[in-house]
């Protein structure tokens, strides 16, 4: 005989997934949590349904909240990271936060995180004294090339 699911079985399964994001935080995870959840609380309005129909409920509806994740949600979401597209950072407003002499390194801060971070290492091909105002004309290798705004 296969042993069938009670609803609070997916709820804590739904929730362990839920917390187990802390551990594994990739933002995956989460969504077979909540797909647990769903499963726990069809259960509760037909408590009839099969361990079959249980797992392909859980399995269709985890799929189908990564898919929404990655597909809709994500590319809207104000995140910036590494391997993005250069272009969109370009003439950005920064403020110089140590000086930066020609071909020798500074520092820029930028009200809004870029890439990432809300401070980076900069280089610019004339000297530039702290506290004035930048703008991004380049992105080479890990420093950003920033000239007077």
């Amino acid at each position: 005989m296969l042993y069938a699911l009670q609803w609070w079985h997916w709820v804590v399964f739904g929730i362990v997934l839920m917390l187990s994001e802390l551990a594994i935080p990739s933002f995956f995870v989460i969504w077979f949590g909540f797909g647990a959840l769903l499963v726990g609380l069809l259960l509760v309005a037909l408590p009839d349904l099969s361990l079959t129909a249980q797992l392909g409920v859980w399995t269709v509806a985890s799929v189908a909240m990564v898919f929404l994740w990655f597909r809709v949600f994500r590319p809207g979401f104000q995140r910036t990271g590494i391997g993005q597209s250069d272009g969109e950072i370009i003439g950005e407003p920064g403020l110089l936060v140590v000086d930066v002499a020609p071909y020798a390194r500074g520092r820029v801060r930028f009200q809004k995180p870029l890439l990432g971070s809300e401070e980076w290492v900069c280089i610019a091909d004339e000297a530039i004294s702290a506290g004035e105002r930048i703008r991004v004309v380049s992105v080479e290798g890990s420093f950003l090339k920033v000239t007077k705004a």
